[in-house]
């Protein structure tokens, strides 16, 4: 498969360095010493397309745990702007305004993030998904003017127990990421 990335950091195989994620509530280990780690790169706090691909993992959540994974999503807002949009997830929600992270993990923001005929779509439902929750107060409006803009590509990372990443995923577009299925998967194969 052709590839536009230029900074692919991490491949099945490499290892993670340890470090401690301060998420939204708690300390996120990575990695784990108990589970596997799918350790999520997001946009913005209140991206429609984000938000919509949350939701699809949270309805899931029990089925992730059941399999021995922990659930952790980064976002390069600050953690006040993300805890409006956040609440409702049942997984670690991390603040990398600085983009520290994705700078460490490789992962970038390009303008093929919206250009992308295959975004267009996820982008559509995304805001309309959004402007329904606007319209009955679910959640605030989304900044026009993001902290990070507007041009971030998710990655995905399964890291076993040892820090070793078992398989990982750089996006091409906005609504290129794994499904839940897809991360169940992996975690399977890994086995």
């Amino acid at each position: 498969m052709h590839t536009l990335r230029t900074r692919r950091l991490f491949e099945p195989g490499q290892l993670v360095t340890s470090r401690q994620l301060v998420a939204l509530n708690e300390v996120v280990t990575l990695p784990d010493p108990n589970r596997l780690v799918h350790l999520q790169f997001r946009r913005f706090a209140g991206c429609p397309v984000c938000d919509m691909h949350l939701r699809s993992v949270a309805k899931r959540h029990e089925e992730i745990v059941s399999a021995g994974i922990r659930e952790v999503a980064v976002f390069h807002s600050a953690a006040d702007d993300l805890r409006p949009f956040t609440v409702e997830l049942p997984f670690a929600v991390v603040a990398d305004p600085h983009k520290t992270l994705y700078a460490a993990f490789g992962v970038e923001a390009a303008p093929r993030a919206l250009l992308s005929p295959q975004a267009w779509l996820p982008i559509l439902r995304g805001v309309m998904r959004s402007l329904g929750r606007i319209v009955r107060g679910k959640q605030p409006v989304t900044s026009f003017h993001p902290e990070g803009g507007k041009l971030g590509l998710p990655a995905d990372f399964l890291i076993d127990m040892d820090g070793r990443v078992l398989a990982c995923k750089y996006g091409e577009h906005i609504y290129d990421q794994w499904s839940v299925d897809d991360l169940l998967s992996h975690a399977r194969n890994s086995r």
